[in-house]
C-alpha cells in the first residue's frame, strides 16, 4: 500500500470509530440504566482505545506540504468525540 492509501484507510476508520463510540454513548440514554458496565461501556472504550494509533498513523501518513487539506478529514471525527464526551459526562453526571 501507498502512502496516500494508507493515510485515506486510516481516515475512514477513524470515522468509524469515532461514530461508533458516540453511537455508544448514545445508547445510554435510550436503555436504562445497568448496575454493571454493559457492552456499551466496553465498545466505546476499545473504540477510543483503537483511536489512538489510528490517529498516529493517519498523522504519519499525512502530507503536510498542505497542512490543512491533511488535517480537514479529522474535523468530523473530532466533533463527534466532543459530542460523545459531553453526552457522556452529562449522562454520568446528571442522569
Amino acid at each position: 500500500m501507498s502512502r496516500q492509501q494508507i493515510n485515506r484507510a486510516t481516515g475512514k476508520i477513524v470515522i468509524v470509530l469515532s461514530v461508533t463510540a458516540l453511537l455508544a454513548v448514545l445508547s445510554g440514554y435510550i436503555y436504562p440504566p445497568q448496575p454493571d458496565e454493559g457492552a456499551a461501556a466496553h465498545i466505546f472504550q476499545l473504540s477510543i482505545v483503537a483511536l489512538v494509533p489510528m490517529i498516529l498513523l493517519f498523522l504519519a501518513t499525512a502530507e503536510w506540504r498542505q497542512p490543512l487539506r491533511s488535517v480537514r478529514p479529522l474535523a468530523f471525527p473530532a466533533a463527534a468525540l466532543v459530542l460523545a464526551f459531553g453526552a457522556l459526562y452529562y449522562l454520568e453526571h446528571y442522569k
